[in-house]
């Protein structure tokens, strides 16, 4: 497997300040994978779910900790699935979503 991309998966962490509010922060690490195009099967099969596939991101399963978001050339991305598709690979589809 080629891992010449460097994408950063961000983790959402919330803290409380004085008065109770939550404040949301953000850890970000920066990961090798592999970053290719949607499957024409995939675009559909998620698209009935009402989903919109952009990209899909192949890595060491080991470097992923459940983050739910990724960022890649400056956008960033929501990951909508997660697949193990080796021993020791997973792949991440992601989708552009406001707010992320």
């Amino acid at each position: 497997m080629d891992r010449s991309d460097v994408v950063s998966l961000i983790a959402q962490t919330f803290s409380q300040d004085e008065i109770g509010q939550e404040i949301a922060g953000e850890t970000k690490r920066d990961v090798f994978s592999n970053v290719s195009s949607i499957t024409r099967n995939e675009w559909f099969e998620a698209a009935k779910s009402g989903f919109q596939p952009q990209i899909r991101i192949t890595m060491l399963r080991y470097d992923y900790q459940n983050e739910r978001i990724v960022e890649y050339k400056g956008v960033r991305y929501a990951v909508y699935r997660t697949y193990e598709s080796q021993k020791e690979l997973i792949e991440l589809y992601l989708e552009e979503q406001a707010g992320v």
